[in-house]
This record gives structure tokens, C-alpha cells and sequence, in this order.
């Protein structure tokens, strides 16, 4: 379902989510077929071919053939990507995989579900359109380079779970405890504001109903902080727990990349599956 009005950034958004879940097992995408449910009685074929040539621009970039797919009427717009890659065995990366003493970096600023709330609301301003469309079209292709750092112990995409819940399941696997700082999360600027305001997705309502009893926040957080946290994001960054040693390398390989956000946002050690959050 889209999250943005414009036919065009809501199927270079739709591929980039899609594509995100083969960089985030350290693998390399080679080929994709769309997927595509459109109401063609009442949506412009003008409007479903910018969807079908947005996407296409997106696997342009990630340097892929669309190599066709599957399409039928429906009452919403649905489009997506069967993305399909290769890594080797022995460069594929898990979200299971993390060790005690690891450090965890966040490869993309939080706040998309935020800005998107915001616009459905018509409160989001061209500045933070433009963030909005800059982050969740930018593809986590970096994860291709981690797979190939033995110091990247696992790998995951924040996505609809929310930082939290993605993280929590990466404790889950590993059986360890995550410590983050908030003031060390990398926030998108425009979304800042209006989290303190009170916008952002129902589903990140939801995520805290689910998991938010495993997650030990630091009384002084307040509720926008931790609803941030929780955001629902589309296409967001790559979190990564990595060997302490090898921090530094991990965090150019992003920042060559393009990540600038890209930081340090806590570590793991030894404990029951769990959150605290400073």
C-alpha cells in the first residue's frame, strides 16, 4: 500500500523496500519480478505506469534486469518486487548470529513513519517530503560490502517492527541483552518535530502493545522518544552488531557508501533477550 501520494516515488519506494531484505543477508540481488494489484477501472493507467516505471528506475540502479512478473484487479494499489540474489555461504549474514561484547550500528536516521503520518495529516512541509522520499529510496546496497567483513556478526533491516523490535529479535536469536543510548540514534531532522507533536503510524502503537514489556526504558525517556523508537519504518537502514575491533571499518564502509547517519548506537552482552534504553 502506498505511503505517499506521487505514482512515481510510491514504486521507487516499493522496490527499494523490497530489494532491502536481500542486502540486509549480506547478499547481491541479480534479477526481480514485480508484483502488481491495481483498481484499473479507477486508477489512471498514467498513474499505475509512473508506479511500474518507478520501480523499474530503482532496479536501474541496483544494476538489475526487471525480468517480468505478475499482475491482476484489485481495489488498492499493491506493488512490489520479488527480489532474487546470490551470496555465499559463507558470506551470508543472519540476524541470529550477534555475540556478547558486539557493538550495534544503525546504517539510516529514524522517523519514517513519522514523516508519512505527517503527510497523510497534509502537516509535512517540502523539506520533509524530501527527506521522506531521500530515505526510503536510498538502497541499503552497503550490506552487499558487510557480507564480505567477518567482524559483521549479523545483519538485519529496520523495518515495520520499529528499531526496537527488530533489535529485540536480534537479542531473541543471539540470546543477549542490547544496551542503546538514545541521544547515539540517529533521527531524520524533520521528523524530530513532529514526533514531539504526536504524529506517527498507528502501527507503532501496536509494536509497543507487542513487545513493549521486554524493553526497559530509562524513566526519563519521554513518550515521543519512545514512540520514535517503535516508528514503523518502509525501507529503512540496516542494523548491524559487529565486533568492537572492527567498528571502524564497518562504519567507513557505510559512510563510503552514502550512509552519513550511519553511527553507534549501543552494544550487546550477556543476558536474557532484552532492550534497555538509555
Amino acid at each position: 500500500m502506498p505511503i505517499v501520494d506521487d505514482s512515481f516515488d510510491f514504486g521507487r519506494i516499493a522496490a527499494t523496500n523490497a530489494l532491502s531484505d536481500i542486502y540486509a543477508m549480506g547478499a547481491t540481488p541479480i534479477m526481480a519480478l514485480a508484483i502488481v494489484g491495481m483498481p484499473v477501472n479507477t486508477l489512471p493507467l498514467a498513474a499505475i505506469r509512473a508506479i511500474l516505471d518507478g520501480g523499474a528506475s530503482v532496479c536501474r540502479a541496483a544494476g538489475i534486469p526487471l525480468a517480468g512478473g505478475h499482475s491482476i484487479d484489485s481495489p488498492e494499489p499493491i506493488y512490489g518486487l520479488v527480489g532474487i540474489g546470490v551470496v555465499h555461504p559463507d558470506r551470508l549474514k543472519k540476524n541470529s548470529d550477534a555475540r556478547a561484547g558486539d557493538v550495534l550500528i544503525l546504517g539510516k536516521g529514524l522517523g519514517v513513519g513519522v514523516l508519512a503520518q505527517a503527510l497523510k495529516k497534509e502537516a509535512l512541509s517540502a523539506a520533509g517530503y524530501a527527506q521522506l522520499i531521500s530515505a526510503t529510496t536510498q538502497l541499503n546496497t552497503v550490506g552487499s560490502a558487510l557480507g564480505g567483513l567477518p567482524g559483521v556478526h549479523a545483519l538485519t533491516d529496520v523495518t515495520g517492527f520499529g528499531l526496537l523490535g527488530h533489535l529485540l529479535e536480534m537479542c531473541r536469536g543471539a540470546g543477549l541483552t542490547a544496551e542503546i543510548a538514545f541521544e547515539r540514534i540517529p533521527l531524520l531532522s524533520e521528523a524530530r518535530p513532529l514526533a514531539k507533536q504526536g504524529y506517527g503510524p498507528g502501527a507503532t502503537d501496536r509494536n509497543l502493545d507487542s513487545y513493549g514489556h521486554e524493553i526497559d526504558f530509562a524513566p526519563a525517556l519521554e513518550s515521543w522518544q519512545r514512540r520514535l523508537l517503535a516508528d514503523a519504518q518502509t525501507s529503512g537502514g540496516l542494523l548491524a552488531a559487529v565486533a568492537a575491533e572492527s567498528a571502524d571499518e564497518v562504519l567507513a564502509c557505510f559512510h563510503r557508501a552514502g550512509f552519513d547517519q550511519a553511527g553507534i548506537i549501543g552494544s550487546l552482552r550477556a543476558g536474557s533477550p532484552a532492550v534497555v534504553v538509555r
